[in-house]
């Protein structure tokens, strides 16, 4: 829509031109005469601008779909912006030096609002050749109408015409492609930020609508967050089922395991993020247990970051409701600390070798279910040296491991000392 002249001398591009045997004198007379037409059949469509938008829009109208669109919606803006783009390019046919700057103006922002507004570029380019085609048609019938002798002048100014609709046509799809990235990555970033508040459980009543239709998950299904450090997985899942957000140190997936729709529930969140059971060395995966809603992600990702809490440094995949004690530890490492002294303080002031020898006969008796005779077995002794040393161990910490209240403080203040001991 910007089809506007340069004049040969100012705007010509590319390598210098084969000289013409004929003299340079002739050759200004001929450009001369010719912007002189140019210029005559110009000052006539600039007054003729509001019956020259509305031709192109009539043939828009018939043959952009897209613009046909635009028209219903707001035919004022869509009426303003093809005048405001039309009456640059003629300007620009009198005044190229004068003009270029506002005729760039104009052509970027109309790039950069069809952008906005979701208008196919392929639709906008065809807009401007279309702009134009008329406007050189208009030309070409002004001349052959008030001067037709001069239309011959005219094809001297062709090709610079068409050069600058070609300039501007690149010129609108670079803004229209510029501000398609502009968008797509506040568009990222606003799922980001939407995925960040709700795995903080900062998230906003109002935004829950907005933040299930860009994470393309329902607002009321049933999830499990996965909290990974040190590995991530291939090919992150892109919704449907899951919702990959990477972090600075520990990564999480919500993932999908149940929903009102009718759709089969997830067995396994850990698959479901394409992560393998048995990661990379060093990799640690924590599992959390399920929540009701989106709203609820912030405490899912809070179990699952305290599943991950009890992973094992070297790496592996631990699932919260499998290590419920382990967690109850963790998670109050005061009362945890507070426990192991109590329950296993006068074994734990023992000499080193002797606290280390019944410590690891209370562990491999609680590993074997309170078998002695495979405690034995994993400890190479005979399973009385196992009863003697789990006498001693009682008759130290003044506990019984036949009162089961016992059994679960001693269970429990070994977890916590293995845990917390780092």
């Amino acid at each position: 829509m910007h089809p506007a002249a340069r004049t040969r001398t100012t705007f010509r591009a590319g390598p210098t031109p084969v000289p013409q045997p004929r003299s340079r004198r002739i050759r200004s007379l001929i450009d001369a005469d010719a912007l002189r037409v140019l210029h005559r059949a110009a000052r006539v469509l600039l007054d003729d601008l509001p019956d020259l938008t509305d031709r192109l829009l009539a043939v828009l109208r018939e043959q952009e779909p897209a613009y046909r669109t635009a028209l219903e919606n707001d035919h004022a803006a869509t009426w303003q912006e093809v005048y405001r783009s039309l009456r640059h390019s003629v300007t620009s046919l009198l005044d190229p030096r004068g003009t270029r700057e506002a005729a760039h103006r104009c052509t970027w922002r109309i790039g950069v609002t069809r952008a906005e507004q979701g208008l196919p570029l392929d639709a906008l380019l065809h807009a401007f050749r279309l702009g134009g085609s008329l406007v050189w048609q208009r030309l070409v019938e002004e001349t052959t109408r008030s001067e037709p002798e001069d239309i011959r002048l005219l094809v001297h100014v062709a090709t610079d015409v068409w050069n600058f609709v070609d300039e501007h046509c690149t010129l609108v799809a670079d803004a229209y492609r510029q501000a398609e990235r502009q968008l797509a990555w506040r568009r990222e970033n606003r799922v980001r930020l939407l995925a960040a508040a709700l795995l903080d459980g900062t998230s906003r009543i109002a935004d829950l609508p907005e933040t299930a239709e860009r994470l393309c998950l329902p607002e009321h299904g049933r999830y499990v967050v996965v909290a990974v450090a040190g590995g991530r997985p291939q090919d992150p899942p892109a919704g449907g089922s899951a919702y990959w957000h990477a972090g600075v140190e520990v990564d999480h997936g919500i993932v999908l395991v149940g929903d009102d729709g009718g759709g089969e529930a997830v067995r396994d969140p850990v698959a479901a993020l394409a992560l393998p059971t048995d990661g990379p060395a060093g990799c640690r995966i924590g599992v959390g247990s399920a929540v009701t809603g989106l709203a609820a992600v912030g405490d899912a990702r809070r179990l699952a970051d305290l599943a991950l809490s009890i992973c094992p440094p070297d790496g592996g995949t631990v699932r919260l409701t499998e290590h419920l004690p382990e967690a109850l530890v963790v998670s109050c490492p005061e009362l945890g600390a507070t426990l192991t002294e109590r329950v296993l303080g006068p074994l734990l002031r023992l000499e080193p070798a002797d606290r280390d020898v019944l410590l690891d006969t209370l562990v491999a008796w609680f590993a074997c279910e309170g078998s002695a005779q495979r405690a034995g077995e994993r400890l190479y002794c005979h399973r009385n040296t196992v009863l003697n040393r789990l006498r001693r161990c009682e008759q130290l910490i003044g506990r019984s491991l036949a009162r089961p209240h016992d059994v679960v403080e001693i269970s429990l203040a070994l977890t916590a000392r293995r845990l917390l001991r780092g």
